[in-house]
């Protein structure tokens, strides 16, 4: 009675079991869908690109460049203590001392200069004081205190007057800033576009996967009729073999076909999504938008003008020819003399302990006047200790110089430059033009196609009509359901190229076209 208790239970466990599977409830969940409009599959990969994200530092790069450059002019301060001590023998009555000569020294120096950005003059301002004690009986004042105020500015008449090193670096960066937001614009332009192709190409998949199972569907049909025919006697059995055969190569059509869906979305959602966000690689994307086959009518002159102004290569290319031309300015200034116009002002004072000596020799030390810092700076301002300079300083290497052969290197560069520009502006307009080209032809073929497909629509439906009525063999049905397929695969690869070239012509006035290959949907 126990055995026969648990062989009923586990009978009911594997009926349960099998109720379950034969009712979904132990099939994998499906995947989440994501509807997508062109639109919303552009916007999403203008935010989550990583090709964009990594393009868009850059800019940023270039302005750290730009902001490392103008320090060459920020104020520069320094300052020192030192104090040192010397013990000397004495060598003569003169010194002062009997045993040994002590001067104990304390000096202290705060100073400022600064590169200015205009005219390429610089100028300098420095403070110091001292105090310095001796065992001497002869030094007054003893200990001395002194202290003097200098400044210096020095003007560049010739050579870096115009344009010195450090305005070229600030006007290359500034131009390599420009040049690095045109390649952000260019990512830009080429992840629009490749997000474009991968889009239509899912579309085009999904349709030839339509296709396919069409096509299959129409092959199972045929199979269920010849074996119709067989049961009543109308056909001959070994006839089923050819239907079989069609069903199993059409299966083939349909599996490839799934595949190039799967590849074409996850072309697309590499492109669009953010590699962290949830279920990246379970959701199944869905286009919403149809390829409507509308024509659109291009003007390649006007193109060829808009490319010639606004592609991003040939703004850098131009771009490249202003930096040469900073250059060539910069290096032909550096072959000048030095020519330099200095002129330099100080203040000084000077206090301390100063010793009255009387008659006699060696004299007596009879008094002495103390006097501090603020002796010594009223004295300072006093137009009676001070000093200036004015002057002109000239130099210029015999040979002119590195300056001289970064010069002709750099005009030859330039001439380069210029010859390349030209090239790549006739590159420009032809590959405007052949895109122009394609948008018509591409056109043409999509015309032609559809009135292909719609003919072998017809040649099917006759074929079939003449097949029922004893008058047509299978051979040629199967024929006509492959020419009908070959037609429909014919006409997408047309959509789906019309498509692509409308985009290539939309992104190559702006941004070259290079990559954005179409999947195979066969």
């Amino acid at each position: 009675m126990r055995e026969q208790c648990i062989r009923a239970a586990a009978l009911g466990l594997v009926a349960a079991f099998l109720l379950g599977a034969s009712s979904g409830a132990w099939a994998q969940p499906a995947p989440p869908v994501k509807p997508l409009s062109l639109d919303e599959a552009v916007q999403l990969a203008l935010e989550n690109n990583l090709g964009l994200q990594v393009q868009r530092i850059n800019p940023q790069v270039q302005d750290a460049n730009i902001t490392a450059s103008k320090t060459a002019w920020a104020p520069m301060f320094g300052g020192s203590v030192t104090t040192s001590k010397r013990n000397s023998p004495v060598n003569s009555f003169f010194a002062g001392a009997e045993d040994k000569l002590v001067n104990d020294n304390i000096q202290s120096q705060v100073s400022a200069r600064q590169l200015l950005p205009w005219g390429g003059g610089n100028y300098q301002v420095s403070w110091d004081t001292s105090r310095s004690k001796s065992n001497s009986l002869f030094n007054s004042p003893n200990p001395s205190l002194g202290a003097n105020l200098s400044f210096s500015f020095t003007q560049p008449l010739l050579k870096d007057f115009k344009i010195d090193s450090a305005r070229q670096q600030l006007i290359v960066s500034k131009a390599n800033r420009e040049m690095s937001d045109l390649d952000v614009r260019q990512a830009v332009l080429g992840t629009v576009r490749n997000v474009k192709y991968a889009y239509w190409d899912l579309k085009a998949a999904q349709n030839a996967l339509k296709v396919a199972r069409q096509s299959l569907d129409l092959a199972r049909e045929s199979l269920r009729n010849n074996r119709t025919r067989v049961e009543v006697g109308t056909m001959a059995p070994i006839d089923i073999v050819e239907a079989e055969a069609e069903v199993a190569r059409r299966e083939e059509a349909v599996i490839v076909s799934e595949n190039t869906v799967a590849r074409a979305g996850d072309r697309l959602r590499t492109l669009i999504f953010a590699a962290d966000m949830p279920d990246y690689w379970a959701v199944r994307l869905e286009p919403t938008d149809q390829a409507v086959s509308d024509r659109r009518p291009v003007d390649p002159e006007g193109a060829v003008k808009t490319a010639l102004d606004k592609r991003t290569d040939l703004r850098t290319a131009r771009k490249n020819l202003e930096v040469s031309d900073v250059n060539v300015t910069f290096y032909r200034n550096q072959l000048l003399p030095d020519v330099d116009a200095v002129v330099s002002y100080g203040q000084t004072g000077q206090g301390g302990t100063k010793k009255n000596f009387g008659q006699g020799f060696p004299p007596a030390i009879i008094g002495e006047i103390k006097e501090g810092y603020g002796t010594v700076l009223s004295r300072m301002i006093q137009p009676d200790f001070n000093n200036w300079s004015i002057g002109v300083q000239v130099s210029y290497p015999l040979g002119g110089g590195a300056a001289g052969a970064n010069l002709t290197r750099t005009r030859l560069l330039k001439s380069q430059q210029e010859l390349q520009l030209k090239e790549l502006e006739l590159a420009v307009a032809t590959s405007v033009r052949d895109v122009a080209r394609q948008v018509d032809t591409n056109w043409k073929r999509l015309e032609a196609t559809g009135a292909t497909r719609r003919l072998m629509e017809r040649r099917l439906e006759s074929e079939q009509k003449k097949f029922a009525a004893g008058l047509s063999t299978n051979y040629l049905v199967f024929q006509a359901q492959r020419d009908l397929a070959d037609a429909q695969y014919s006409e997408l690869v047309a959509i789906l190229d019309y498509k692509g070239s409308l985009i290539d012509f939309e992104t190559v006035q702006e941004s070259p076209t290079a990559g954005g290959a179409s999947v195979a949907i066969r």
